[in-house]
């Protein structure tokens, strides 16, 4: 019997930046008009904190530090998986982008209010105090049950 190929995945990187009055950055994408924590693709050739930076920064025009990895999301329906971190801001001033039609500092509740449950949770996520990232699957649109629910 043949071997199947082994199924390719893409992975994307976000930052959920806090500002110190609890405050997160969001960006509505061109591509799709829904709003989100900025992030893209993952570069080949590029550490994941530094596509982070990259993201965050093309996006918004804002420099950030890395704290912590917040969560693990995979879309079951295109195959991409996507790594969270929460960030802190440490310069810089909102811009828009070509990947951005609006920057913006939401307060949680607006934010989670503004996105799709998708990307609601990742906000949610790393503003939770706990320490170990979060692993959860989705199918674009709705999250899907934890295996063994």
């Amino acid at each position: 019997m043949p071997r199947q190929p082994t199924p390719l995945h893409s992975v994307s990187v976000a930052g959920v930046v806090v500002r110190e009055d609890g405050r997160a950055l969001v960006i509505r994408r061109a591509d799709n008009g829904t709003w989100g924590p900025p992030g893209g693709v993952l570069e080949r050739t590029e550490a994941v904190e530094e596509g982070v930076l990259r993201e965050v920064f093309e996006e918004t025009g804002i420099k950030v530090r890395v704290e912590r990895l917040t969560g693990v999301y995979k879309n079951m329906a295109v195959g991409v998986v996507a790594l969270v971190f929460r960030c802190r801001p440490e310069g810089g001033h909102e811009q828009l982008s070509d990947e951005s039609t609006a920057v913006a500092w939401l307060a949680p509740d607006e934010a989670v209010a503004a996105m799709s449950e998708v990307y609601a949770i990742r906000i949610t996520d790393a503003l939770r105090d706990d320490e170990a990232p979060h692993i959860r699957t989705h199918d674009g649109r709705k999250l899907t049950p934890p295996v063994g629910s």
